[in-house]
C-alpha cells in the first residue's frame, strides 16, 4: 500500500495541493481502497481512461437501494431528511428513472434559455463590481463569486433572492460534512426541505414563468414529477447551480493570480476566455470527486475484483491531471489544445448545467480582469483556507486588492 493510505481526501490541507497525491495513486495504485467514513469503504479511481470508462459504464449505478433484497430493504433504517433531499433527483438515479427525470427537466433547462441569460449575467456581474470598485479590496467569494451564480439560479427558479444566504448555510451544512450526517445537518436539511415544500405549494397556487413553476407543471405523456422528486430536483438545481460555479470563479481567479503570465495573456487577448475557462475547469477541479457509484455486479479492474455492492468514487481531478492524456498536466495553460477534460463528468450524468457554468465563468472572470486590471492577492496564498468535504474543491474566502 502507498503511504497515502491514510490520506484524507476531505481535508483542507489535501485540497490545497492535491496533484502529488493523484499522481502517486495513478502510478502505484490506480484502484485504491480507503475508508470514507466509519463502516464505509470505497474504491478511488484516478486514471483518465478508467474514470471515463466508469462514468460511461451502466454497471456502476447511482441508486444503491436497487441492490438490496426485499428483506434488506425492510431492515434498512428509514432514510433521513437529508437522504430524501439527495435521492430523488436525476443525479442519484439510474435508467429508466434517470432518463425520465432528465427529460422532464431538460424541457425547461434548454441551451436557448441559457444563452438568453447572457445579458442578465453581465448586468449582475457589473453591478457587483460597481459595489466594490471604489473600496480597492474585496473578499472575492462573498462579494462576487457567491452572489453572482446564486442570484442567477434564484432568478431562474423564481425564488426570492433575499433567501440566498439561507441557501448558503443550508447547502454548506449538507455538503461540507466529512462523515455521516449529523444532527446539525438533519436540522438544516429539514429547514431546506420545508422551505422547498412551501415554495412548490406557492407555485402551484400562483404559477409564474420561472423554472420551479415549469417543473411543477411539466409533463410528458401524462408523466409528472412527484412532490419528492420536485423537492429533490429543486434542491439539486439550487446547490449545483451555485456551489460549483462559486468554486470555478474563485479558484479560477486564484489560479490566474498565481500564474501572472497566463493572466496577462488573457488580459491582452480577451477572446481566449472560452479556452481559458475550459483549462480552469480542468486545473482547479470545482468538483474534485464525482458523487458515489456502486458496482451492480462483480467487476474486475486492474486485476482486482470490485465485488457487487462496493462503492466506487472517481477522481475527476485525478483524471484531468493524468499525463497519459494531458501534456504537462500540472501546468496552467489557457491555450491548451486537449479539451477533453472530465470536469462536468461524462455519460448519462454529464452535468446538465455545464453551458450555464461555462457562460457564468466566462463573463465573471472576463469582466473581472477587464475592469480590475491591477487585481492581486491580499496576503499569502499559503494562508488561504480550503473547505472540507469530499466532493467539492473550493476556498472559504479569497481576499484580493485592486
Amino acid at each position: 500500500m502507498s503511504h497515502y493510505t491514510m490520506h484524507d481526501f476531505t481535508s483542507p490541507t489535501f485540497k490545497a495541493n492535491p496533484f502529488p497525491a493523484w499522481e502517486e495513486l495513478r502510478t502505484t495504485e490506480p484502484l485504491y481502497r480507503f475508508s470514507v467514513a466509519e463502516k464505509l469503504e470505497a474504491w478511488m479511481v484516478t486514471r483518465y481512461d478508467d474514470v471515463q470508462a466508469i462514468l460511461k459504464d451502466s454497471r456502476f449505478i447511482k441508486n444503491q437501494e436497487s441492490l438490496l433484497s426485499e428483506e434488506q430493504k425492510a431492515q434498512a433504517p428509514t432514510p433521513s431528511v437529508t437522504m430524501n433531499l439527495l435521492r430523488y433527483n436525476m443525479l442519484a438515479t439510474d435508467t429508466p428513472d434517470h432518463s425520465r427525470l432528465r427529460r422532464l427537466v431538460s424541457k425547461t433547462f434548454t441551451p436557448r434559455m441559457i444563452e438568453g441569460l447572457r445579458d442578465r449575467i453581465q448586468q449582475i456581474t457589473d453591478d457587483l463590481l460597481d459595489q466594490v470598485e471604489k473600496r480597492g479590496e474585496m473578499n472575492l467569494i462573498n462579494d462576487f463569486a457567491f452572489p453572482l451564480p446564486v442570484t442567477v439560479i434564484c432568478e431562474m427558479l423564481g425564488i426570492p433572492v433575499e433567501d440566498r444566504e439561507k441557501f448558503r448555510e443550508w447547502s454548506n451544512a449538507i455538503l461540507d460534512q466529512t462523515g455521516p450526517f449529523e444532527e446539525r445537518q438533519e436540522r438544516e436539511a429539514e429547514e431546506f426541505a420545508a422551505y422547498l415544500r412551501q415554495l412548490v405549494a406557492i407555485k402551484n397556487e400562483r404559477p409564474d414563468d420561472r423554472l420551479v413553476s415549469q417543473l411543477v407543471r411539466v409533463e410528458e405523456g401524462g408523466d409528472r414529477l412527484s412532490e419528492n422528486e420536485l423537492i429533490s430536483m429543486i434542491f439539486l438545481l439550487i446547490v449545483a447551480g451555485h456551489e460549483t460555479t462559486v468554486n470555478l470563479i474563485a479558484s479560477g481567479t486564484l489560479a490566474l493570480l498565481q500564474h501572472p503570465e497566463q493572466m496577462r495573456q488573457l488580459q491582452a487577448d480577451p477572446s481566449l476566455i472560452v479556452s481559458a475557462i475550459e483549462e480552469l475547469l480542468r486545473y482547479t477541479a470545482p468538483v474534485i470527486i464525482g458523487t458515489g457509484r456502486w458496482a451492480s455486479e462483480d467487476i474486475e479492474m486492474h486485476g482486482t475484483l470490485i465485488p457487487k455492492g462496493d462503492m466506487v468514487l472517481v477522481s475527476l481531478m485525478g483524471a484531468n491531471s493524468d499525463s497519459g492524456h494531458f501534456a504537462a498536466p500540472t501546468d496552467l495553460n489557457i491555450t491548451r489544445e486537449e479539451k477533453e477534460h472530465l470536469a462536468f463528468g461524462k455519460g448519462i450524468h454529464f452535468c446538465l448545467g455545464a453551458p450555464l457554468a461555462r457562460l457564468e465563468g466566462q463573463i465573471a472572470i472576463g469582466t473581472l480582469l477587464r475592469r480590475l486590471p491591477a487585481l492581486h492577492l491580499r496576503g499569502d496564498a499559503q494562508d488561504l483556507k480550503w473547505r472540507p468535504g469530499l466532493i467539492l474543491r473550493g476556498l472559504q474566502e479569497l481576499p484580493v486588492e485592486f
